[in-house]
């Protein structure tokens, strides 16, 4: 497919546009690696929250709605809208300790609530294994779909794909290692408006077809179940029944993977970019809100265009199957964009990729550079050593992320081991903040012994999820509790230390001298955070029926959603949550 003149005049100018920003805050970056990684602890709630909006939306995001919508409907989606329930949980228990702890990196945690030589051996292992391997995996997924893309539009051969890969993680290689984290959330802002605006007008202009003709008549045309919000639960799981998602799956996304596993964006008690976003707002008001404003926008606001067009798909691209299924997306921007529109949607993917590859570089550098470089190898570097080091290292991670692409197939294949292979690690990374008994050797037990059991469930016994996943996550919480009974506490002095700063709610008595447990605040905070779930799913389903014009549920949902909204608004403020 060729491109025309003003196709090529948008996408150059968005390039310019981006660069530009990257040059224009390579000075404030060059201060030290607290304004290279944090920006200097100055953000406003809404362009941190914004920010993690951004980075969640990558090239591969719609292509695996599109998926999972030709799979099991729109209720296919309970694989990403399951772990809202984890993002609430950070927003009102956690965030406000992240900010408060004043730290560079979620690593750095670590040797604030630990001590000794199994705190140094956890937060190094930890920045190479999440900073590097995890993180490259990630990137590599985020090529795979961009990929894809390419292929499809420029009918470029599949054995060059790499070397445009390639180009175009220079590009975002460059304005990240000049600008730090302030150009990348001003990147996100600008891309993630235009990959917004490019996936409405798509989604308008696909449902409005003379091929589809209006929402009426795609109604009609889909599959029965389609359009159902909720899986139709069975025993046996999808086969042979297209819209029925396993009873045993339905349970592990639901009730245990948000609390139990460790994922990227989606860390129990927060951590990963997530942290790294509410550590570099203004103040522990900003912290929350951020991360509230995020999990609103990434599961209400941001996925009905996403899911209007890939109904759409459904009736246009019978043909598709398999893992094709989701180029439905991409064949839809190919049909039915016309010139100017075709440029800016383009511009709008690789928007989205970018905004995701950046943070993922100036994420992935902050744990090679605090936690490994600063802290083992030139604890007494000065800040401008340590900024070339984190520039340099910024363009080594998107080398070895360009590599580790070459070596992958199959996105869905990394999903199932990222979700895999941090089973049972999340219930460690909660309750670190609220239970004193937890140590080192606890957290080193839980990251090692998901990798022994996905190795012996999936390797030697040959289950499949959600079996592999139960066995994993009950695998290692055994595991975990045993290691911290049969092992010492922290030093008192560590505990004193870290409660002191975070003052943290849970079971502190032994080291605070006093009853820590506020059942009251607690309980108060569990409400809050069960309303806020409510406005949030309320606020999508609502979203949804008005689009889809099913008036009576839109107006029974967005009822729910202002009740829901309402009553986090008052129980906040009895608890003063956004309180200078």
């Amino acid at each position: 497919m060729e491109l025309t003149r003003l196709d090529i005049i948008i996408m150059v100018s968005f390039v310019l546009l981006t660069v530009g920003i990257g040059v224009y805050f390579t000075k404030r970056a060059s201060k030290g690696i607290d304004q290279f990684f944090l920006g200097g602890r100055n953000m406003p709630w809404w362009l941190a929250g914004i920010s993690m909006v951004a980075t969640t939306f990558a090239a591969d995001t719609p292509l695996a709605v599109t998926e999972m919508v030709a799979q099991n409907g729109i209720a296919g989606n309970w694989l990403w809208w399951n772990m809202l329930a984890g993002g609430m949980l950070t927003t009102f228990f956690f965030a406000r300790y992240w900010r408060r702890a004043n730290i560079l990196t979620d690593l750095e945690f670590i040797e604030l609530r630990y001590s000794g030589l199994p705190a140094r051996i956890l937060r190094g292992f930890r920045a190479v294994y999440f900073g590097l391997f995890i993180n490259c995996l990630i990137i590599g997924w985020v090529n795979l779909a961009m990929g894809s893309l390419l292929v499809v539009f420029f009918d470029i051969p599949q054995e060059h794909v790499i070397f445009y890969l390639g180009g175009a993680m220079l590009l975002v290689g460059i304005y990240s290692s000049l600008s730090g984290l302030l150009g990348v959330v001003y990147t996100d802002l600008i891309q993630f408006g235009i990959a917004m605006i490019g996936c409405i007008i798509l989604a308008v202009l696909v449902v409005n077809s003379p091929q589809i003709g209006g929402v009426e008549q795609l109604k009609a045309k889909l599959p029965e179940g389609t359009l159902s919000f909720f899986p139709s639960l069975s025993k046996g799981g999808a086969s042979g029944e297209t819209l029925a998602l396993g009873l045993g799956s339905f349970l592990a996304y639901i009730g245990f993977q948000w609390w139990g596993t460790w994922y990227p964006g989606n860390e129990p008690g927060g951590g990963g970019y997530i942290a790294q976003r509410m550590m570099s707002t203004k103040d522990e008001k900003n912290a929350i809100g951020s991360v509230l404003f995020f999990n609103i926008g990434h599961y209400a606001l941001r996925p009905w265009p996403w899911i209007i067009v890939a109904l759409c798909a459904v009736v246009l691209y019978p043909e598709l199957s398999g893992d094709d299924v989701k180029l439905g997306f991409v064949y839809a921007m190919r049909d039915f964009l016309p010139d100017g529109l075709r440029g800016l949607l383009l511009v709008a993917f690789f928007a989205a990729y970018m905004s995701t590859i950046s943070t993922q570089l100036n994420w992935g550098t902050s744990y090679l550079i605090n936690d490994l470089y600063k802290r083992f190898i030139a604890p007494q570097a000065p800040d401008r050593q340590l900024v070339f080091a984190s520039r340099i290292a910024t363009i080594i991670m998107m080398i070895v992320g360009l590599a580790a692409t070459t070596q992958m197939n199959s996105v869905s294949g990394v999903w199932t081991f990222l979700i895999e292979a941090g089973a049972g690690l999340g219930l460690v990374l909660i309750l670190r903040w609220y239970w004193w008994r937890v140590n080192a050797y606890s957290e080193i037990a839980a990251t090692l012994a998901p990798l022994i059991g996905v190795l012996f469930g999936k390797v030697i016994m040959g289950w499949e999820f959600p079996d592999s996943f139960f066995f994993t996550l009950t695998f290692t919480t055994v595991v975990w509790i045993v290691v911290t009974f049969l092992t010492p506490p922290e030093p008192e002095d560590t505990l004193k230390a870290f409660y002191g700063l975070i003052k943290p709610d849970g079971w502190w008595a032994p080291i605070a001298g006093k009853p820590t447990f506020n059942g009251k605040r607690l309980g108060t905070l569990t409400l809050i955070w069960l309303m806020a779930i409510a406005m949030a799913y309320s606020s999508l389903f609502a979203i949804g029926s008005w689009v889809l014009a099913d008036w009576t549920e839109a107006f029974a949902y967005t009822g729910l959603a202002v009740v829901a909204a309402i009553g986090v608004r008052v129980f906040s403020g009895k608890e003063k949550i956004f309180a200078d």
